[in-house]
């Protein structure tokens, strides 16, 4: 398969699971609009031709393409790699509004050309394994999903750069918080359909350090020395974005979910919560050799050991495993069609509460109702993007 990536910049370490010449794909087009990911990418894959033009990718003959590039100019790529019939793999989130990913969804709908998101979490064993659990009956009907997630890295991560401006992202609850909402609503079975949130820019925006960063990238500055978060250096001269934020869902089938999200812990890591009407769930640590613990007998007082301890399993390459599990699927799914783990519908549905969410949060924490997608949309999509 001759393949293209579009953006080669923080997550274009997936050209390594793409690119395997005589093993059935090769990356042999990158575009980059900036000199540093051109030169990038000249340098890791010297056999690829290298521009600045889309149009040039798209006459390349292709039978696939990635789109990597910072959220809000997924929908801008997207919609014209679907439209000259490429499969295209689009990383998540879809995009930074509601409407630019309503109109990818349109678009893969109105031309046919198969649409894959990057929500590599449902790839991740910590996600699978949980969800193996619920759909073994272990805990019976998902009632309530809680999430917790220590992003202890956020300074470096989020910061720095076109993360931290509202007009780059939305809001850090959407471009951080998109895999966390995906995996509640699959944990739980169901979509948001009311949201609201509450939040803050509690400790960032006080930093006085700001620095213009567009010459580096994130492992330039990237150090576990960067402590304590209120002694951060060269943080985005523009600053926007909360580094804490709460969010509560009404899903569809009933379930009630919420997720909460801190950019200055000194931990990293995801906090799982699953309730249902036999039992509970919850992951102690995300990464292999960690634990989910499984509660389905009824104890009184403190803290008891689990009824079943499951072990996170291993994986090879980012994420667990999961980079490799993403695109290996993707390739598959672009060239042969068929079921595939993530969803379009389910990535807009999380761009959808995420967006909606950060409205909510400000401006004073009400509830905002979720509009859903037209039902030929969700129908096309289900039967995995056949008419």
């Amino acid at each position: 398969m001759r393949v293209g990536i579009v953006g080669f910049g923080l997550r274009a370490s997936l050209w390594k699971q793409v690119h395997r010449p005589g093993e059935g794909s090769e990356v042999v087009v990158v575009c980059d609009l900036s000199e540093r990911g051109r030169a990038d990418a000249a340098e890791r894959i010297p056999s690829a031709a290298i521009t600045s033009s889309l149009d040039e990718l798209l006459g390349a003959g292709l039978d696939a393409v990635l789109v990597l590039t910072p959220d809000n100019r997924h929908a801008e790529v997207a919609v014209r790699t679907l439209k000259a019939g490429i499969p295209t793999f689009c990383e998540k989130p879809l995009d930074v509004t509601l409407e630019a990913a309503d109109a990818i969804l349109t678009t893969a709908f109105e031309t046919g050309t198969r649409l894959y998101v990057g929500h590599n979490m449902r790839h991740m064993p910590v996600v699978v394994q949980m969800r193996e659990l619920i759909q073994s009956g272990a805990i019976g009907e998902v009632k309530a999903v809680w999430c917790r997630h220590f992003v202890g890295n956020g300074g470096d991560y989020y910061f720095k750069d076109w993360h931290a401006e509202r007009a780059n992202t939305t809001s850090l609850l959407l471009q951080k918080g998109a895999h966390d909402i995906d995996v509640i609503h699959w944990l739980s079975g169901g979509y948001s359909r009311r949201v609201s949130a509450i939040g803050d820019l509690a400790v960032y925006g006080d930093v006085a350090s700001r620095r213009d960063n567009s010459d580096r990238r994130m492992w330039d500055w990237f150090s576990l020395e960067n402590w304590p978060p209120t002694e951060q250096v060269d943080l985005n001269p523009v600053i926007d974005v909360e580094d804490i934020s709460m969010m509560q869902m009404v899903l569809d089938n009933g379930a009630l979910a919420s997720y909460q999200q801190c950019h200055f812990t000194p931990d990293y890591w995801r906090n799982y919560t699953v309730i249902g009407t036999r039992g509970r769930i919850e992951n102690f640590g995300d990464g292999p050799g960690d634990f989910i613990h499984v509660w389905n007998t009824r104890s009184q007082g403190g803290f008891v050991e689990p009824d079943v301890k499951v072990e996170i399993r291993d994986g090879e390459g980012g994420h667990g495993g999961a980079d490799p599990l993403l695109i290996a699927e993707f390739l598959r799914f672009a060239r042969e069609g068929g079921a595939t783990d993530t969803s379009p519908v389910a990535a807009r549905e999380a761009v959808a509460a995420g967006v909606l969410a950060a409205q909510s949060l400000r401006s004073g924490g009400g509830t905002v109702e979720v509009p859903a997608l037209p039902d030929e949309l969700i129908e096309y999509f289900n039967n995995g993007q056949q008419r």
